[in-house]
């Protein structure tokens, strides 16, 4: 069927090569098709999908948010996800039952260090996810959505050398941040934004995803992303972003922490989400956004992480120990 005419075009064309999601995993693919019906918005568009390699009896009718332009950066995501795919496909067998089911590798990292609270205070669920919880089986638990995040090794040494700084060092990130989250995360919209067909869903997407990333992070900081030792200067902040002081007034916890704790946010991410209703399908764009952010992210780490720490006066020290 002929696209309707219309001020716009389908994002993508007939005989495009393109990638697309089968599952979890992206294959190189052909529209053979495009259907537009009429009245339709040309987002909406159909597209018989011919994966490369394939019997003709896989081609399959989806619609855009299943596809990806045939781009460098969506060939490496795609091969990330084969990569991890093959390492969740080998792992061993005999392990118990849904064990590491959810979450990154990195998740578990920051556990020899017990926090105020847990990720079941995240959000604003309160205490009825616990309640939730012990209703729920194991079964129901092992088969809910979840993230299986690869990190990039380079932010995953980042993470340790945080974690020995801040409780083997006594050291701090030194406050405001020069380079915080909400311009992180603003830069890379700038980067990505205009790989993306103009107006469509994939936009509305990766805008959803840094709008909630920067509200993760502003509700959860002081929850679950602080280690014991940082808690003091969280306190100082905290009163500094209420007070009449030019340099912290009225800014918020993404406007003074920088990247060293936006990736203890999107470590833990795998199993806030395990707590939450998000359908599979949500699930897998949050994944797919997360690791395009990290690869962009890995690759500009010298621009963003602080190079040192600073260390507390004594006082501060004797204090955090109590």
């Amino acid at each position: 069927m002929a696209p309707s005419r219309q001020n716009q075009t389908p994002p993508y064309a007939k005989d495009e090569k393109v990638l697309c999601f089968h599952g979890d995993l992206m294959y190189e693919a052909k529209i053979m098709e495009v259907s537009v019906k009429p009245g339709q918005k040309p987002e909406d568009a159909q597209y018989r999908i011919h994966y490369r390699g394939w019997k003709a009896s896989w081609d399959d009718w989806v619609s855009q948010d299943r596809i990806r332009k045939f781009t460098e950066d969506n060939k490496q995501l795609a091969s990330q996800l084969q990569a991890q795919a093959r390492i969740r496909t080998s792992g061993p067998k005999g392990g118990k039952k849904g064990a590491k089911a959810n979450g990154s590798e990195m998740s578990s990292a920051r556990g020899s260090e017990e926090r105020v609270a847990g990720s079941s205070s995240f959000g604003g669920r309160g205490p009825r996810r616990g309640r939730d919880y012990e209703l729920e089986n194991e079964d129901n638990f092992h088969t809910r959505p979840s993230i299986k995040l690869a990190v990039p090794d380079i932010l995953k040494a980042i993470l340790v050398d945080d974690w020995e700084n801040v409780t083997k060092n006594n050291q701090l990130v030194p406050l405001p941040h020069p380079h915080p989250v909400s311009e992180i995360l603003a830069k890379y919209a700038e980067y990505e934004t205009p790989k993306r067909p103009a107006g469509s869903s994939h936009v509305d997407i990766l805008e959803e995803t840094l709008a909630g990333l920067k509200e993760y992070f502003d509700k959860s900081l002081g929850r679950i992303l602080l280690y014991r030792f940082e808690r003091g200067q969280y306190a100082e902040v905290y009163k500094k972003w209420h007070s009449d002081d030019a340099e912290f007034q009225g800014k918020s916890p993404s406007d003074t922490y920088g990247p060293e704790h936006l990736m203890r946010l999107i470590v833990s991410l795998p199993e806030l989400v395990a707590q939450t209703n998000m359908d599979q399908q949500s699930v897998n764009r949050l994944r797919e956004e997360l690791m395009k952010f990290c690869a962009w992210l890995s690759k500009n780490t010298v621009e963003f992480f602080v190079s040192h720490y600073e260390s507390p006066p004594q006082d501060y020290i004797q204090k955090a120990k109590e």
